[in-house]
């Protein structure tokens, strides 16, 4: 028997598939993560965008940082907590096809991109900065196909503000330190911010008021009656300084008589509408419109710069760039304004030449003023897309833009000259003629003040007279606004520093905000008398701002970095030498609480800290008892009926009202106690504060009284 074995054909092995790399993809490195979201969907898939979450390298905090011996040399470290950041953009960096660097369009922009290219090891000559003025894909997409290298110029003037900035900080502070106490601070611009706050509060101090008079009166033509005002005697205009001049002047009218309409003049006058925003005048106006504090203009602008999740069209930036001292705008803007308001409100509303506005010295006109990127993206149509603060600055910006590109509005003048035995008065009137920019941006004052039909001729009755007894005003306290519009005109400072200048100053309790105005603190008046004394040029407002000019000067290429610091530095140095070794330590005593401490028993003291006062044993360190000062309004607590209201601070240092037995009572309020119940439902009332005064009304809102001044 035999057997046969049939051989049968091995399979072949199927070929193994070659995973395809990836291609790779360029990287982009803007400043926040809401920016990169916004950038990447518009670059689309060949493009990774990651954020460097603000500045990676930076001076030390612990140490000066600048090698004076050697031409000012800074030393830059990684910013403590960047290091998974840091980390990860290496990576990233190592992993692209191309590295391109946006971060913001300015100096600090500049500086930032300088600083990511040393610890990327980059090449800062290679054609790899790309910046933009609005986040828009159309602006973003050109704005990469024009890269370029990095501006050595912007980099040494930011280089520049940045270590003249540690020269006097970490030269004065310490000082501060050694004389008065710890914590303190001295910087270029903050210490001219206090001095202006403390000149105001000297000059309100010193003001000695002039009695004044006026005589406002009432005529009628027929049935027509209108106001006017004592103007002077025989054609000149006259000052009534006493109750005396008064009675001469109506004792020289016979009052039952007639007058005489000896001129009318009738006028077409034109009020035109301002230029888009700058920073500064955005804050301004954020202030008095909105009454949005600085730093919160800020937080809502660069939110609407780095762009808002608008639904269906996704993530758009919706503001150009934020930081600007220009009112410039691009042609492409004003066509498209044009072309909206034809559309939406007539040709008669449309600028031919829209107005220009000026520029304030020193400023750089690097970018456009602030404005929408799409004038079709009208407020009404995002508001359900925008959070509270940013829908009302969005509004404030696109009607300002808007009416900025619109036709003056258009009064109807005429003013009108009373008199009688030599004796005249004025009256004017108005009448809305066009709307103009006011159908966009009024400020609710336009209304008519309209005069009888009056000819040269006429003649009129005196209805009554009104003799009033005034005093001369001293000049109001700093708000934030009026402080950053005097800092600006005076040449102090630039768009990117006002809001941190009026923060620091606040946070060192060297000034205090009441009733939206800066008032100097105790601790403010030492520290600013000691820089006056031995720091003369830190607040001359003159020698400030010639330093900013040299800055800008830096950033056009005309001055050298080194040179200026160093011509600023000689001298300044001298003065730090003089004050270490003559300014006499500042004793500041603390007052007696007017009790006693409930754990030692020794006496309390009012102590100086860095949100202000309170209170201390005065046995410290042995005893660290302490507690907030507070301050009784003289209203009983409506809900416990034991504890008195006082009047306590949040975190944020806004002022509200409590039980002064909390926790054991949770009553509190943010609007002021009066002490009163509503007649209707017998809740408590209170104090609210409104344009112009206050009012008490019911918080359930169904009572209020009349509004006082």
């Amino acid at each position: 028997m035999t057997t046969s074995t049939t051989k049968t054909k091995a399979k072949p092995k199927p070929k193994r598939k070659t995973k395809r790399k990836a291609p790779k993809k360029n990287l982009v490195i803007v400043e926040s993560p809401a920016k990169a979201k916004t950038i990447e969907k518009y670059l689309g898939r060949s493009y990774k965008v990651i954020a460097s979450k603000g500045h990676v390298r930076d001076l030390p905090k612990s140490t000066m940082g600048v090698d004076i011996e050697n031409d000012y040399e800074p030393h830059y470290i990684s910013i403590r907590g960047k290091g998974e950041t840091i980390k990860e953009l290496r990576s990233a960096a190592k992993k692209a096809k191309k590295v391109y660097l946006a971060a913001d369009p300015d100096r600090e922009g500049e500086s930032i991109a300088w600083h990511l290219s040393h610890i990327l090891k980059l090449d800062p000559n290679e054609d790899n900065r790309v910046v933009f003025n609005e986040i828009t894909k159309e602006a973003v997409k050109e704005s990469f196909n024009h890269p370029r290298s990095i501006d050595m110029d912007l980099v040494d003037a930011q280089q520049a503000r940045r270590i003249l900035d540690r020269l006097v900080g970490y030269s004065i502070s310490p000082l501060l330190w050694q004389k008065v106490k710890k914590g303190l601070s001295a910087g270029r611009v903050q210490s001219i911010a206090l001095w202006l706050i403390i000149q105001r509060e000297n000059e309100i101090n010193n003001f000695v008021p002039k009695e004044y008079w006026t005589i406002d009166s009432q005529f009628k033509k027929g049935r027509s009656k209108f106001n006017a005002s004592f103007y002077g005697i025989n054609g000149k205009k006259t000052e009534l300084n006493d109750n005396d001049a008064v009675q001469a002047v109506l004792e020289q009218l016979d009052l039952k008589g007639d007058f005489d309409i000896t001129k009318v003049t009738k006028k077409e006058r034109k009020r035109q509408p301002q230029p888009p925003f700058t920073t500064s005048t955005m804050q301004q106006e954020a202030n008095r419109k909105l009454n949005f504090r600085t730093r919160k203009t800020m937080m809502a602008a660069q939110q609407l710069y780095e762009g808002i999740n608008l639904g269906k069209d996704g993530n758009q930036g919706l503001i150009t760039y934020m930081r600007t001292d220009s009112t410039r705008i691009s042609t492409v803007a004003k066509h498209e304004a044009s072309k909206f308001l034809h559309e939406e409100y007539g040709e008669e509303y449309a600028a031919t030449k829209p107005i220009k506005g000026k520029l304030p010295e020193g400023a750089q006109d690097a970018h456009e003023g602030i404005r929408p990127t799409s004038v079709y993206r009208t407020p009404a149509s995002i508001k359900e897309y925008l959070n509270k603060d940013q829908f009302r600055l969005y509004q404030l910006i696109w009607s300002r833009f808007v009416a900025s590109q619109m036709t003056p509005a258009i009064m109807d003048t005429m003013g009108v000259t009373i008199e009688q035995n030599q004796v005249s008065f004025r009256a004017n009137g108005s009448k809305l003629k066009f709307d103009g920019f006011l159908k966009v941006y009024g400020d609710g004052k336009e209304k008519d003040n309209l005069l009888p039909d009056l000819e040269k001729g006429d003649t009129v009755q005196m209805v009554n007279n009104k003799p009033d007894q005034h005093f001369t005003q001293p000049p109001a306290r700093f708000s934030e606004a009026t402080l950053i519009k005097t800092l600006e005109e005076n040449g102090v400072g630039r768009p990117s520093t006002y809001s941190p200048t009026l923060d620091t100053i606040q946070r060192r309790y060297y000034v205090k905000l009441v009733g939206r105005r800066f008032e100097p603190t105790e601790l403010g008046e030492i520290v600013n008398s000691i820089i006056v004394d031995y720091f003369p040029d830190v607040v001359n407002v003159d020698f400030t701002a010639n330093l900013e000019n040299e800055l800008d000067e830096i950033e056009e290429g005309q001055e050298n970095w080194v040179q200026v610091i160093d011509q600023f530095y000689k001298p300044f140095s001298k003065e730090v030498k003089s004050a270490t070794e003559n300014m006499e330590k500042v004793q500041i005593k603390d007052d007696p609480a007017g009790f006693n401490c409930d754990i030692c028993g020794a006496p309390m003291v009012v102590k100086m800290g860095r949100y202000g006062k309170f209170h201390a044993c005065s046995r410290f360190p042995d005893c660290r008892n302490t507690k907030a000062v507070v301050k009784e309004i003289g209203v009983t607590c409506p809900k416990c009926k034991e504890g008195q209201v006082i009047e306590r601070k949040s975190k944020k240092n806004r002022v509200f009202y409590g039980c002064s037995r909390f926790p054991e009572c949770d009553f509190v309020s943010w609007d002021k106690p009066v002490g009163r119940d509503c007649p209707k439902d017998h809740h408590f009332l209170v104090e609210k504060k409104i344009k112009g005064g206050t009012q008490v009304v019911c918080p359930n809102g169904d009572y209020e009284e009349e509004p006082q001044k």
